[in-house]
């Protein structure tokens, strides 16, 4: 469970402190981490010791010390030397591993324990039972955020997540696929919907400089009890689809704040098609050409003016009105109505919806 390199640095600490030689093998008597001479040939003594039910014993001019795991032998710690120091120092390096299993077992008891618990994979009763026994609150604000790298098991933006929430314990950073980063935030009092949005920014700007990651990230709801976690992690999914469809200029997106991209994610696939053969009666928007796409796009940024809409086009007030002309009879809408105008921007967002749904099918 505690990765070589951990047990590597721990007895290189100890040996740095104390000057002892220090060897941590598996119960099968394999060289896990040391800092003896390779040619020192312990393998067959640890095997044997592990087997005994000694807890300690000394041979081959070592002191041998078992470190347990739920009352099983894990490892064999091997301290050079026979003197009551060296034994001292033995039952220290073992006891600072056992301390090692014991966190690093928790954490992960813990990470596994979250995942269920986004995934929706546990009973009520079990959610309340476990979260007691790892010592968890039931009852305090979180909200889940999702940040979604370009580049799968990108370590590097993991790290830097690590990083950034490293001082704050109560907080869980896990994955449960290969893309995404979720963080369980645990909330102060005074902490509110701004609060959640500087702190995604920070994510976002930490992630660009330190790790070099493109990302987005998205947020749910606070929610104020730990079985609704799940909730607020599906709600910061779909802010994240919902984010990628409609507002892909975004880098944040915060599922209290999706507009009316909201209502058109959550549309049927028939009713979308049906509205979609009503407004353009079998054509597509990508049949108007990169033109016309140009102008309504800026005709809609500019809020309908047909003054600022043809100044940022650099082109004749008349020559707009052709163009909008020209779509009013292909499509029977009138962009510089109101109605049609706000009928013609749900059909385009209605269509990259659509294509949205189509690719992510395959």
């Amino acid at each position: 469970m505690i990765s070589n390199q951990i047990l590597q640095n721990t007895i290189d600490g100890m040996k740095g402190i104390t000057r002892v030689d220090l060897c941590v093998m598996d119960t099968e008597g394999k060289t896990l981490a040391t800092t003896m001479n390779s040619g020192e040939n312990y393998e067959a003594r640890a095997a044997e010791f592990a087997e005994s039910p000694a807890e300690s014993q000394q041979m081959q001019g070592c002191q041998f010390f078992k470190v347990y795991d739920d009352h099983q032998p894990e490892y064999v710690l091997i301290a050079k030397g026979e003197s009551d120091d060296v034994y001292m120092v033995g039952k220290m390096a073992a006891f600072q591993i056992q301390s090692l299993l014991v966190a690093y077992k928790e954490r992960f008891d813990k990470d596994n324990f979250i995942k269920n618990l986004l995934l929706d994979n546990l009973l009520l009763v079990d959610i309340y039972n476990r979260a007691k026994k790892l010592h968890i609150d039931v009852e305090a604000r979180r909200v889940v955020y999702i940040i979604e790298t370009k580049t799968e098991k990108d370590t590097n933006a993991l790290e830097t997540v690590r990083t950034l929430f490293a001082g704050k314990p109560k907080d869980f950073i896990t994955a449960v696929d290969e893309k995404n980063i979720i963080i369980v935030r645990e909330l102060k009092a005074n902490e509110t919907y701004e609060t959640l949005m500087n702190t995604a920014k920070v994510i976002v700007d930490m992630l660009n400089t330190e790790a070099m990651s493109k990302v987005h990230v998205s947020y749910g709801t606070i929610v104020n009890e730990i079985k609704d976690i799940s909730r607020s992690y599906k709600e910061a999914k779909m802010a994240l689809d919902v984010g990628k469809i409609f507002y892909s200029e975004r880098k944040v997106v915060a599922y209290n704040n999706l507009g009316i991209g909201r209502l058109i994610y959550q549309l049927p696939m028939p009713l979308c098609k049906m509205f979609i053969r009503e407004i353009f009666d079998g054509q597509s928007p990508e049949d108007f050409g990169e033109e016309t796409l140009t102008t309504i796009n800026k005709f809609f940024e500019k809020s309908l003016n047909v003054s600022a809409t043809s100044k940022d086009l650099y082109i004749h007030r008349n020559t707009l009105v052709y163009r909008l002309d020209k779509l009013e009879k292909s499509t029977n809408l009138d962009l510089r109505v109101f109605d049609d105008a706000i009928t013609f921007k749900i059909a385009l967002m209605v269509v990259k919806y659509m294509k949205y749904m189509e690719n992510s099918e395959y």
